[in-house]
């Protein structure tokens, strides 16, 4: 199967891209190789996939209409899996055009190439951060989500209905899939573990948000990688029993669904911290400091869903996952 892969050498595509060659699959990669993070890093990652013949590199922004829409014409994959995006949530309030040239303009013109190619399945990275304002735990698909507290969200969000309205209108079978935190190793600096270990191995203090009073559902990334493959490997169905009189967000009458893809298993930030401490062998010095804008204070996933539907279950506990981090991490920085 040929699968295009946009986000290729990313964090989580570099593991996709992995995943999928050692099962045989031809991938197309494709990556801007933007600086929003260390461009050197992203290289390192690609250059884990470029040895494989079976792994096709294409340097190409999806904002790029006409790029895009060569590239699929030339390259027909069967699969699609969106991981390009603009990502995080505070780099929002000081940028925010990049989220929509990358985030809304560059997934309409991933949705055109795969609508006028015939891809079978096209699986995309939604987010957790669209709970937005919901309280409720854990997060569910069946919960509306109409109260975005970032423009990040926003646009994931924006996502999501336009995958629908393409599943919809042409019958393109899409799937959404709403990350929750993910790390490990080759993962983002600009996540907090990473800056928090680059933190504490120099000796200086670590920003603590909320006062530290926050929880997240980690998700390791070997687990996210799986997840990710057994959606793509199970095409959505439209539901015949569709109530448009009471509408169930997570469905559809269209070839469309959502998941949640996490640990099941939410974590509070101060254990997460201490488990990163002992993987080092370093305490850490805190500085505790109030919410930053657009962020909240805890996420937890429903996983129900993907379970039922895939079998998807993440297993790795957070201090082992840690510990992997901390190896790469040192053997990453010393080579």
């Amino acid at each position: 199967m040929k699968v295009l892969v946009t986000g290729a050498a990313g964090f989580i595509g570099m593991h996709v891209c992995e995943r999928l060659l050692a099962r045989g699959d031809d991938v197309v990669g494709v990556d801007n190789l933007n600086d929003y993070y260390d461009v050197a890093l992203k290289e390192a990652r690609l250059a884990r996939l470029t040895p494989d013949p079976r792994f096709r590199f294409f340097r190409l922004d999806i904002a790029d209409r006409e790029g895009i829409a060569a590239l699929f014409a030339a390259e027909r994959p069967q699969r699609v899996i969106n991981l390009a995006a603009q990502a995080g949530v505070r780099y929002s309030l000081e940028n925010p055009h990049s989220y929509v040239d990358s985030n809304v303009v560059g997934f309409v013109n991933i949705l055109e190439g795969c609508r006028h190619n015939g891809v079978e399945h096209f699986v995309y990275a939604s987010s957790s951060s669209i709970y937005g304002g919901n309280e409720r735990m854990p997060y569910s698909e069946h919960d509306n989500v109409d109260h975005p507290v970032s423009l990040y969200a926003a646009t994931k969000k924006a996502n999501e209905l336009m995958a629908h309205t393409y599943s919809h209108l042409f019958r393109l079978p899409t799937t959404g899939l709403r990350f929750f935190t993910v790390y490990g190793p080759w993962g983002r600096p600009d996540m907090a573990y990473f800056l928090f270990t680059k933190a504490i191995l120099a000796g200086r203090p670590i920003d603590v948000f909320n006062h530290g009073k926050m929880r997240r559902d980690f998700t390791y990334i070997d687990d996210i990688t799986e997840g990710v493959i057994r959606v793509l490997d199970r095409t959505p169905q439209a539901d015949p029993g569709f109530d448009r009189q009471t509408p169930d967000p997570a469905a559809s009458w269209a070839p469309y669904r959502v998941f949640n893809i996490g640990n099941n298993q939410p974590v509070d930030l101060m254990v997460f911290i201490t488990a990163l401490e002992q993987a080092l062998g370093k305490t850490a010095t805190k500085n505790f400091l109030p919410m930053q804008d657009g962020d909240v204070p805890a996420t937890y996933a429903d996983t129900t869903e993907i379970v039922r539907e895939v079998g998807f279950s993440a297993g790795t506990p957070v201090d082992e996952g840690i510990r992997r981090f901390v190896d790469w991490y040192r053997s990453y920085m010393n080579g």
